[in-house]
């Protein structure tokens, strides 16, 4: 039998106050695709961080601009894609800092491409 691909996306302006939106649509998804609560809550963490980089990012809180959150998923893969317009990253140069490196160095931020690399099987 072949898998049946099922895709789901969300758009929201870019506002930090749709970041509770996001996260439910990606609570669905994970209930949807059978993962269990512990999995959910890393992946909801990781599109969180990953939405919020852009907003705070990409587009410097400019809520005149859109976020688009894509989830595609069948039997054994959920793939999950955050899109945006603004300003390009390439997350392969961020410094792989230990949390005990971040923590010393007392920061505010930078946990977030550790998180998602942390939760995720890949992070593009």
């Amino acid at each position: 039998m072949v898998p049946v691909e099922r895709t789901f996306s969300l758009h929201v302006p870019s506002s930090t106050e749709n970041l509770v939106m996001i996260r439910e649509f990606v609570t669905s998804i994970g209930e949807q695709a059978g993962l269990p609560p512990a999995e959910i809550m890393k992946l909801e963490t990781a599109v969180d961080e990953a939405c919020s980089n852009v907003i705070e990012h990409a587009y410097g809180s400019d809520v005149t601009k859109e976020v688009s959150v894509r989830a595609t998923l069948d039997d054994q893969i959920l793939e999950i894609t955050v899109t945006d317009t603004g300003i390009g990253f390439d997350p392969s140069t961020v410094e792989q800092k230990g949390l005990d490196k971040l923590m010393r160095g007392r920061k505010s931020g930078g946990l977030g491409m550790l998180l998602m690399r942390k939760f995720m099987d890949t992070v593009d």
